[in-house]
């Protein structure tokens, strides 16, 4: 009996042209890569060579999605605040409100706080997620009878103590140890002593106190601002 004839291969089938239906890289991609490098080697370790390589990419492919690395802090900037939760604006008085705002800035920052620094200061122009939070917070605070020349100002203060709250969750321990020059602040020493809290309690008791105070300071210079503006 014959063994049958071997099959034939017919012609390879062409192999596509153009560009993917769908492109390898994203922005959201691309900003967990960068907050991935970040992570391990800090803002300075953050270049357009170790984000392609942290996206297992080309640094002409990544040039295709994204124009620099001040692009890049930007998403990165935007994809924080995202995570900030500006719900009780709207819903709840503006000094409570102002309040939960400032209590989850701080948590997002405090779990990227290299980045302080760097995006802290970026401008907010094409940082949709960043717009709307702001539009929220700022709606939140109008709504409350601040006059809307203080608006901004009312922002900045708080994200002032909020951005350095965030960077305090980060401090090592030992931050205050005077080690053996106890003789030049012993008072200082003492009260460090004395401190009931150690780490992250710490840091969490502070922010407290400071943002208690703080909105007491604001609700206290709303109430002057109407006596006197009428």
């Amino acid at each position: 009996m014959e063994s049958p004839a071997p099959e034939v291969a017919g012609p390879a089938a062409p192999r596509r042209r153009g560009r993917p239906a769908r492109p390898v890289l994203s922005r959201g991609k691309i900003t967990t890569a960068a907050l991935a490098v970040i992570g391990r080697a800090g803002y300075d370790g953050l270049t357009m060579a170790a984000l392609a390589r942290e996206l297992e990419t080309a640094p002409s492919a990544l040039y295709n999605h994204v124009k620099s690395k001040d692009e890049v802090l930007n998403w990165v900037q935007d994809d924080v605040n995202d995570t900030i939760d500006t719900t009780a604006f709207g819903r709840d008085p503006w000094d409570l409100a102002l309040m939960r705002w400032a209590h989850s800035y701080r948590d997002a920052f405090a779990r990227h706080s290299p980045l302080i620094p760097v995006i802290a200061v970026l401008p907010i122009t094409g940082a949709p997620h960043s717009l709307a939070m702001y539009e929220r917070v700022a709606g939140g605070l109008a709504a409350g009878g601040w006059p809307e020349d203080m608006v901004v100002d009312v922002i900045v203060a708080v994200e002032s103590f909020v951005l350095g709250s965030a960077m305090d969750v980060a401090a090592p321990e030992w931050i205050f140890d005077v080690g053996d020059q106890r003789d030049l602040a012993p008072t200082f020493a003492d009260a460090v002593a004395a401190r009931p809290a150690r780490g992250p309690a710490a840091a969490d008791s502070a922010f407290s106190l400071g943002l208690n105070a703080l909105v007491a300071g604001l609700r206290g210079t709303l109430a002057a601002v109407r006596a006197t503006r009428g």
